[in-house]
C-alpha cells in the first residue's frame, strides 16, 4: 500500500541516473576478468580439491596461466584446449597441470571453433546441475511452505561448523525462517577459499562448500521436522566473491550479502576488482535462483542516519541496476537499510517509519532486508531490548521481508541459544498481535513521515545526479558513501584483475544472461 504520496517521476529519475551509473561501470566490467572469475569458472566445471601444501588445485591453474602472461585469454580457453589434446576429464587436467606433467600454453592449439564447441557443451553441462539445485529448492518450498514475513533472520556464528548446524537447528526450532552463518574474521580478504570442514573460526566459521553442504543438511532436517523450509544464509563477497558463489548455487543456499560496493568502503578491496568480480557473481546467484543481500545498512554504522538516509536509497537503486545487468529480478534483490537513528533524537521512530516506508515503495518488489540498530546499542540489555522491540514495531508496520532479529547480548558477546529464543520470541509476539496494522493505517498528508520521506528521496536523486556526472569510482573515491573514502588504484587485489584479450572464453555469461530453465 502506499501511503508516502511519494512522486513516482522522483523515482523514475532516480532510476534513470542509477542506470547511466552503472552502463559506464559496465564498459570496465566488460573489457576484464579477475582471478577470482576465472578460478570460478574452473569449479563451475567441477575442478576441486587442493595440493599438498594446501593450495586449491583452481588457484594453481589460473595462477599458472597468469604467471604466463595468457590468462586473458580466459582459463577456460586453455583448459578446453587441454582437453582436447589429452581427452582428460577438466579435474585430470587440473591434477596433471598440479603435479607438473601438463603445461597448458605449450599444448598445441586447437581450432577456435573446437574449443568453443566443447567449452560450450561443458558450460551448459555445468548450468544443468545449478538448475538441479534450483528446481530442488523450489520443490521443497512448495511442499513445506515457508515462515510468513517478515521472515525471521538470525545469526549463528560459533566458528566450529558442527556446532553451527546444532545451534542452526535451534534457532529454527524457536522459530527462526532463515539461518545466517557469518564468516570468520578476515575471510574476506583471503584470495583463496579454504578447503573442507573446519572447526577453528573466529567470530565466524570459514566459508567452504564442505561447511555448505553440513549446514544445508542439518537445515533440509530440521525443516522437515518444523513442516517449513528453512532459508541457509551466508556471505558473497570479499575476494573470492564469485567463488563463494559457485559453492553456494551447488549447494542450494538460499540468500547470499553479495553487494557491489561493500567490499571496497568497508574491506578496502580494491574498486576495479570488486566491480567485475559482482558481476560474475551475481549472475550465477540470479540463475541459481538465489536472493541477494545488499550492504547499505552498514552506512549508517559509520555515517549518521537523519544526514545520511539519502546515500543508502542512492546506494540500493545502484545495486538494482547491477542487479538487473546480471539478469536478477526485483523478487531476488533483499536491498539492505537499518533501524539506525539516535535514540535521543525526538520523533526518532517517525523518521525510521519513513525510512523503511520509503525502501518498501521504491522496491515494491524485493525482499527488503531490514537490520536492527546496533550502532547505539550500550551493553544495557534491558534498554536494548526496547530498541529491537521498536524495530520489530516499525518492520511489521511497513511490510518488510527479511527481519534479522536484534540479540540481547550482541553488544557483550556472541549469542547463546537463549538470546536467540527471547529475540525470537519477542518478534512473534509483535507480528502477531500487529499482523494487519499495517493495512488499517494511513500517514498524515504532509505529515513529518512523509515530509521526511520525500525530502530522502529527493536529495537521493541529486546526489544520483552528482555520481552519474563525476562517475561512480570518483564518487567513492570521495567519501559519497557511508564517509569512507576509496581510491580506484588502491586497496587490496588489484593485480588480479586482467584484462580480457581478444577471444576471450567465458560461455557461462552469456549462457547465465539468457536464463531460462534449460540452456540447451
Amino acid at each position: 500500500m502506499k501511503k508516502l504520496n511519494l512522486d513516482q517521476g522522483t523515482i523514475g529519475r532516480g532510476r534513470e541516473l542509477a542506470k547511466l551509473i552503472v552502463d559506464k561501470v559496465q564498459e570496465h566490467i566488460d573489457a576484464h576478468s579477475t582471478v577470482a572469475v576465472e578460478r570460478s569458472v574452473l569449479r563451475l566445471l567441477g575442478i576441486d580439491g587442493i595440493d599438498q601444501a594446501g593450495v586449491p588445485v583452481v588457484n594453481r591453474v589460473v595462477e599458472d596461466l597468469y604467471a604466463a602472461g595468457v590468462l586473458g585469454k580466459g582459463a577456460m580457453y586453455w583448459l578446453v584446449n587441454a582437453m582436447l589434446n589429452t581427452q582428460l576429464s577438466p579435474q585430470q587436467v587440473a591434477e596433471y597441470v598440479v603435479n607438473g606433467e601438463i603445461n597448458l600454453v605449450e599444448l598445441p592449439i586447437k581450432s577456435d571453433q573446437e574449443i568453443e564447441k566443447l567449452a560450450n557443451q561443458l558450460a551448459i553441462s555445468a548450468l544443468h546441475k545449478i538448475q538441479d539445485r534450483r528446481e530442488e529448492r523450489e520443490r521443497l518450498i512448495a511442499d513445506l511452505g515457508k515462515g510468513p514475513e517478515p521472515m525471521l533472520y538470525v545469526i549463528v556464528a560459533t566458528g566450529n561448523v558442527y556446532e553451527d548446524a546444532i545451534q542452526a537447528q535451534a534457532a529454527a526450532r524457536q522459530g527462526a525462517d532463515i539461518i545466517a552463518v557469518i564468516r570468520t574474521t578476515g575471510q574476506s580478504l583471503l584470495d583463496y577459499v579454504p578447503y573442507g570442514p573446519t572447526t577453528t573460526g573466529f567470530g565466524g566459521t570459514y566459508a567452504t562448500q564442505a561447511n555448505f553442504k553440513i549446514l544445508r543438511e542439518a537445515l533440509d532436517e530440521v525443516g522437515q521436522e518444523v513442516n517449513r523450509y528453512i532459508y541457509l544464509t551466508n556471505y558473497c563477497s570479499g575476494l573470492c566473491m564469485p567463488e563463494i558463489a559457485v559453492m553456494g548455487a551447488l549447494e542450494r543456499l538460499d540468500v547470499m550479502l553479495n553487494d557491489s560496493m561493500y567490499g571496497i568502503i568497508f574491506r578496502d578491496i580494491n574498486m576495479k576488482r570488486t566491480f567485475v568480480d559482482q558481476f560474475f557473481s551475481r549472475l550465477i546467484n540470479g540463475y541459481a535462483g538465489i536472493i541477494i543481500n545488499t550492504g547499505e545498512d552498514n552506512y549508517l554504522t559509520t555515517a549518521d542516519a537523519m544526514e545520511s538516509g539519502h546515500t543508502v536509497l542512492a546506494s540500493e537503486l545502484i545495486n538494482e541496476q547491477f542487479a538487473f545487468r546480471c539478469g536478477m529480478v526485483s523478487e531476488q534483490l533483499g536491498l539492505g537499510h537499518a533501524f539506525e537513528i539516535d535514540p535521543k533524537t525526538p520523533n526518532g521512530f517517525l523518521y525510521e517509519l519513513a525510512q523503511a516506508q520509503l525502501v518498501r515503495e521504491v522496491f515494491p518488489h524485493s525482499p527488503i532486508k531490514y537490520m536492527p540498530p546496533t550502532k547505539f546499542m550500550t551493553g544495557n540489555i534491558f534498554k536494548g531490548h526496547v530498541q529491537d522491540t521498536l524495530f520489530n514495531v516499525c518492520s511489521i508496520m511497513t511490510g518488510q521481508s527479511l527481519h534479522l532479529l536484534g540479540i540481547l547480548t550482541e553488544a557483550i558477546h556472541t549469542p547463546l541459544i537463549q538470546d536467540r529464543f527471547l529475540s525470537i520470541e519477542s518478534a512473534r509476539y509483535v507480528f502477531d498481535n500487529m499482523r494487519g496494522l499495517a493495512d488499517e493505517i494511513c500517514f498524515k498528508k504532509d505529515g513529518v513521515i512523509q515530509q521526511r520521506a520525500s525530502e530522502v528521496l529527493e536529495k537521493a536523486v541529486v546526489l544520483l545526479e552528482e555520481i552519474a556526472e563525476m562517475g561512480l569510482m570518483q564518487a567513492i573515491a570521495a567519501g559519497y558513501f557511508a564517509d569512507i573514502t576509496r581510491t580506484p588504484e588502491g586497496g587490496k587485489g588489484l593485480n588480479g584483475v586482467i584484462v580480457r584479450e581478444n577471444g576471450y572464453l567465458n560461455p557461462f555469461i552469456p549462457l547465465m544472461l539468457k536464463g531460462g530453465r534449460r540452456n540447451g
